[in-house]
């Protein structure tokens, strides 16, 4: 609940309010391999799937500032682990404060880097 409530207050703090934010075609998501070390970027349109390893990753939005497309990035994500119903991870992550909302996985770490505006 603490975290839902510190998402929101960072999303209306960097937005002013809902009507502030325009909707991105994709985002570009990062990963790290916390076992070998890898890093990777992910070009994503909003409503793909890609797949890291065994996880399923999910963009279903990503969202930005009116009027300053390199301002902060919001991405809603879900992540499954391969074949599972439940997510691993649902909600948003923002570019600025990945810690915020991040992804609990004892092998890959995974955040949004920025929405894809054109």
């Amino acid at each position: 609940m603490i975290r839902a409530l510190a998402i929101v207050a960072a999303l209306a703090a960097s937005q002013g309010n809902a009507q502030d934010a325009t909707e991105a075609s994709g985002a570009v998501l990062r990963s790290l391999d916390k076992v070998n070390g890898n890093l990777a970027d992910y070009q994503m349109s909003s409503g793909e799937v890609v797949k890291l390893g065994r996880l399923e990753i999910k963009l279903n939005s990503c969202r930005y500032p009116t009027g300053n497309p390199a301002g902060d990035a919001f991405a809603s994500l879900e992540i499954r682990g391969e074949g599972s119903v439940s997510p691993l991870f649902e909600g948003w992550m923002i570019a600025s404060s990945p810690a915020l909302n991040a992804l609990d996985h004892p092998r890959y770490d995974v955040w949004v880097l920025r929405c894809i505006t054109s």
